[in-house]
């Protein structure tokens, strides 16, 4: 499997905590941060292929990240684009194998990696059930079928949380790729990398996963990195 790392966005929410740099350089403990945890921690699994699209203080990153094997894209664009940008900058790579897509602010712990590595079904998104009444972006789906989506569903249209991350055989990703560059040439460049899953809904199935129970955390909100510093024992507390 191959991993693709999306991490060029500014982070504009929790920035004022972060003296302006890249949300996914956050330290979360014992001086290392967020993203060099994820890439040692892809690599520990036998992953050796993963790609990285950067943007905001890109230098940053890379710094942050030298000595690791990691092949880096670029959107010059993006103070302007969303994710799907991103990903499209990144397109010579979603080929030859089986692919996890990741927005680079995720922190997982170990064995949630390993339960999102097991999984066989393409494509795939995964959520938790167990964050529904705290749920930023939330899923409803029905035996493990995606059925709505968004920021704005409430009630008993909650299912889940979903987390960020999404698994795609190496047979779909050539359809992945067209439906993108098709909403690319529609200029349809504001929207997430997930818009592109999202848009086959109503054609085909889009499988759901639950990993309630597992920890983990999207570096969105300054609650959110404070309990990525609980989780991993660091008493530091954020002003």
């Amino acid at each position: 499997m191959k991993v693709l790392i999306l991490a060029a966005g500014r982070g504009t929410r929790i920035s004022r905590y972060l003296s302006g740099n890249p949300k996914c350089t956050v330290d979360i403990g014992e001086g290392q941060c967020l993203i060099r945890y994820t890439v040692e921690l892809l690599k520990s699994r036998g992953i050796r292929e993963i790609g990285l699209v950067l943007g905001y203080k890109a230098q940053v990153i890379r710094d942050v990240l030298k000595g690791q094997d990691v092949s880096f894209y670029y959107n010059p664009f993006y103070d302007v684009t969303n994710s799907i940008a991103s990903a499209w900058f990144a397109k010579d790579f979603l080929t030859g194998d089986d692919l996890l897509i990741m927005n680079g602010d995720v922190y997982l712990e170990e064995r949630l990696l390993d339960r999102i590595l097991e999984e066989k079904k393409s494509p795939v998104m995964f959520a938790d059930e167990s964050r529904k009444e705290t749920a930023d972006y939330k899923f409803y789906y029905e035996n493990g079928i995606l059925k709505k989506y968004g920021k704005e569903l409430e009630g008993d249209d909650i299912t889940g949380e979903y987390i960020g991350i999404g698994c795609f055989s190496e047979e779909f990703l050539p359809e992945f790729v067209r439906r993108m560059e098709e909403m690319i040439d529609r200029q349809e460049h504001s929207v997430w990398w997930e818009n592109v899953i999202y848009s086959m809904t109503g054609e085909q199935p889009v499988y759901v996963e639950d990993v309630g129970g597992h920890f983990w955390a999207e570096v969105d909100y300054i609650e959110d990195y404070e309990r990525i510093l609980e989780h991993r024992g660091v008493e530091k507390i954020v002003k």
